[in-house]
């Protein structure tokens, strides 16, 4: 009964506004809960492609915001983006986090390829969905590695690539740390990397560095530290578009041409003057820590203009 409520309400929406996006709440089954996400369909779009847009690591939600890092709604914009364009959206919360926090309730037994199953299975279920000519994978951050990773276990008809890492996760961990840790503490650091990145978990974690490598969270560090981003990249059989700003503090233009080097089919987008959370912000640290809170700047002029076309052309196929 509820659907079929959701299902007249977004009918009668769409009539009242013809040219205007309609939202409506998604649901994803799993064998640990429920995972919950947001529909926007352009209201002037018959059957349009549909991306599902997948958000970057930590407890970063389908809008794109993250508490520890701030609220800047850069996948939502996306997807105003995209429906703006006639194109359709799902963005969603992965499990652990935000409304599907109860899929992941027991951090112990979460894995990197939980997340890329669940992205399998929300792909899976909009091919299944007739509103739709066909469905591709558009990630964010490490989300970009989960969506390549999906696409081979989805009816994916293409993938996108937004400030993807071009590096395994532990070498990033590494290069972000360097040089602001006191020297027992870095030493301590690394053997703790190392052990990870070998598969081995390490019971005495000291508290200044709990909050990364707490025992309940090494497991699903090792399943991360596995993932070669290049290598998903390279395994691809499907269009690709990688995109990168040009201020993007956390992922650099080296990352996108590791990802571009290991499939060179893939096209790879520059965009002039964006960080890594899709706004137009220059490399100047006060600014861009600034932006990664602030909803109110739009997204960089040239990012959707690189996406448009390339999922538009994924219609036409």
């Amino acid at each position: 009964m509820r659907t079929a409520l959701a299902a007249v309400a977004t009918a009668l929406s769409l009539l009242a506004n013809p040219g205007f996006a309609a939202e409506e709440m998604l649901q994803l089954e799993t064998a640990t809960g429920t995972l919950h996400g947001t529909l926007l369909r352009p209201g002037d779009a018959p059957q349009p492609l549909v991306a599902l847009i997948v958000s970057g690591s930590g407890p970063t939600d389908r809008d794109g915001n993250n508490p520890m890092a701030g609220h800047n709604d850069a996948l939502k914009l996306v997807a105003q983006a995209l429906a703006d364009a006639g194109i359709a959206s799902l963005r969603y919360d992965k499990r652990g986090i935000a409304a599907s926090a109860a899929a992941g309730a027991d951090e112990s037994k979460l894995r990197f390829d939980d997340y890329v199953d669940d992205a399998a299975a929300w792909a899976a279920q909009l091919a299944r969905d007739g509103r739709f000519a066909a469905v591709a994978i558009v990630g964010h951050s490490e989300g970009a590695t989960i969506a390549a990773l999906a696409a081979a276990k989805a009816p994916a008809a293409g993938v996108v690539a937004i400030a993807g890492p071009g590096e395994p996760a532990a070498a990033t961990l590494r290069r972000q740390l360097a040089g602001k840790l006191p020297p027992d503490l870095a030493e301590r650091n690394e053997a703790l990397l190392a052990a990870l990145e070998a598969g081995r978990l390490v019971d005495e974690v000291p508290p200044a560095l709990a909050a990364l490598y707490r025992p309940s969270v090494q497991p699903y560090l090792v399943s991360w530290f596995r993932q070669r981003p290049a290598d998903a990249v390279a395994a691809l059989r499907v269009p690709c578009l990688i995109v990168q700003g040009d201020t993007d503090l956390q992922v650099s233009l080296a990352d996108a041409q590791a990802l571009q080097s290991a499939q060179p089919a893939c096209r790879l987008a520059r965009v002039a003057g964006m960080n890594h959370v899709l706004k137009a912000v220059p490399a100047d640290r006060a600014r861009q820590i600034a932006s990664y809170a602030d909803p109110t700047l739009p997204l960089a002029p040239g990012l959707a203009e690189a996406v448009v076309p390339f999922l538009k052309g994924l219609a036409r196929r």
